[in-house]
């Protein structure tokens, strides 16, 4: 009953589907085309084999709108430009749904987590710690919420509350998501978009996510020692008073010597891919590839038949249909744009209004136009597609780095996941834990600026030190 009442109070919290508000935006920008002046940038490609807009070369040319058919035909059209990132997305993915099946995730997270019992002090920050791992290395987010209740039970034995539990499993991962020094599906995505190498500015990344992490562990402490102090300290008091929970109500898997060859093939597979990034250049076709050997040991080696390793291929691939596609539906709107001949008018336009402020200020404005945007395109790889290729013109033309972009895009999309109620991760694992979305907008808002400030402060120095 309790969860119904939550549902009622959400519902004028409802917006519309994102396929919805992607189709809408389709159709916008093919009627734009029929409004909104044509004109093109002369454009001339760098050492590095880049395509860069000459700065000053703006002119009209003939219109040529988009006909009410042409829109339709964008959508295969987006989907085969972002057919690379697209398979890049379900393959990997189906990895992970690989690993997923060995069971050596859920053992391993349960056993660190468990391992922590009694010692209040270090539960939240080893367990935001170690969740944020995921979160940087494999876009943990979805993921999270099987792990919520034993965070809960966990917390709520040591005097702690569910807002608690919840906080220190998916607050880490977000934070891991934050900093993204090796997560494929934002950073990779949004730098194969921007045509910068991959995985680069990956140090200045991980001091962000340093800051990042370590204001979010604050955070959660300060508060669950002042509920163990004082438990009507608690924004969910009266729920806690009904709710109790006892860690051996959970059922916690055993960590066997598999599950740990399983780590041991992950962590080498990783390291793999980064030194091939790094030192032979690799991009998503190698990364790719590399993944699926990775998948193949770990699935073998954890036990896994052939038949359930493509089973659960599948399913991980099935899982992130809606993310992947979204790709090529956001990509739609840019073939819309490039066809209509106004793509170069509205980054024209858009680099006049803030060509004049300072360039820290433009990457700021950027960061929160993504912020925004992630209300309404709440998948990662989905928003990068839809907007980095108006970014990106926009940061060559105001003289910022490629890498200012990307890292505006990257924290405007993190910053809002863990509060916008078109998250469905976020509203997922609130309906696990029990949390009405009120109240977990009390606990964290203060959370959320915070990490802003940091953004904020990331971007000023990222425009500062030129970062590449």
């Amino acid at each position: 009953m309790e969860n119904e009442q939550n549902v009622k109070k959400r519902s004028w919290l409802k917006v519309p589907h994102t396929y919805t508000i992607i189709f809408a935006i389709i159709f916008l920008a093919g009627i734009a085309s029929y409004i909104i002046p044509a004109g093109e940038f002369d454009r001339v490609e760098d050492e590095e084999g880049r395509m860069l807009v000459v700065d000053g070369s703006y002119h009209h040319i003939e219109s040529d709108p988009v006909s009410f058919f042409e829109m339709f035909t964008a959508i295969p059209m987006g989907l085969e430009k972002g057919a690379q990132i697209i398979f890049y997305i379900f393959l990997v993915s189906g990895v992970f749904g690989i690993i997923r099946s060995t069971g050596a995730i859920e053992a391993g997270v349960y056993k660190g987590v468990k391992a922590l019992e009694g010692r209040e002090k270090l539960l939240i920050p080893l367990s935001m710690i170690l969740f944020s791992v995921g979160g940087f290395t494999m876009g943990m987010a979805e993921e999270t919420i099987i792990f919520v209740p034993i965070g809960v039970a966990i917390a709520r034995a040591m005097g702690f509350d569910a807002v608690t539990g919840t906080a220190m499993i998916t607050l880490g991962a977000a934070s891991g998501f934050f900093g993204g020094m090796l997560n494929p599906f934002t950073v990779g995505v949004a730098q194969s978009l921007a045509d910068v190498p991959l995985f680069s500015g990956i140090g200045f990344r991980a001091v962000v996510y340093i800051f990042v992490l370590g204001f979010a562990i604050f955070y959660v402490s300060r508060y669950a020692f002042k509920v163990k102090k004082n438990p009507q300290a608690s924004v969910i008091y009266d729920i806690e008073q009904k709710a109790k929970s006892t860690v051996s109500e959970i059922d916690i898997p055993t960590l066997t010597g598999k599950h740990k060859f399983v780590f041991i093939v992950m962590a080498c597979g990783i390291g793999f891919n980064i030194y091939g990034v790094f030192n032979w250049g690799w991009f998503l076709t190698q990364l790719t590839a590399s993944f699926l050997i990775m998948g193949l040991i770990a699935g073998l080696i954890g036990g896994l038949k052939p038949a359930t390793i493509f089973d659960s291929f599948i399913d991980g691939a099935k899982a992130v249909t809606f993310g992947a596609l979204i790709v090529g539906f956001a990509r739609a709107i840019t073939v819309v744009l490039e066809q209509g001949k106004i793509i170069d008018t509205i980054v024209y336009a858009a680099s006049e209004t803030i060509g004049h402020l300072p360039h820290a200020i433009s990457a700021i404005g950027m960061l929160f136009i993504q912020a925004l945007l992630n209300l309404f395109i709440s998948s990662g790889s989905g928003q990068a597609a839809a907007t980095m290729p108006i970014m990106i013109p926009i940061t060559d033309l105001l003289g910022l780095e490629r890498q200012v972009a990307v890292l505006a895009f990257q924290y405007g999309d993190s910053l809002t996941n863990s509060i916008i109620p078109t998250s469905s991760a976020l509203m997922a694992y609130l309906a696990v834990a029990g949390i009405p979305y009120e109240k977990w907008i009390k606990f964290i808002w203060k959370m959320i600026l915070g990490w802003a400030v940091i953004a904020c402060l990331a971007l000023i120095a990222a425009v500062a030190i030129g970062i590449t």
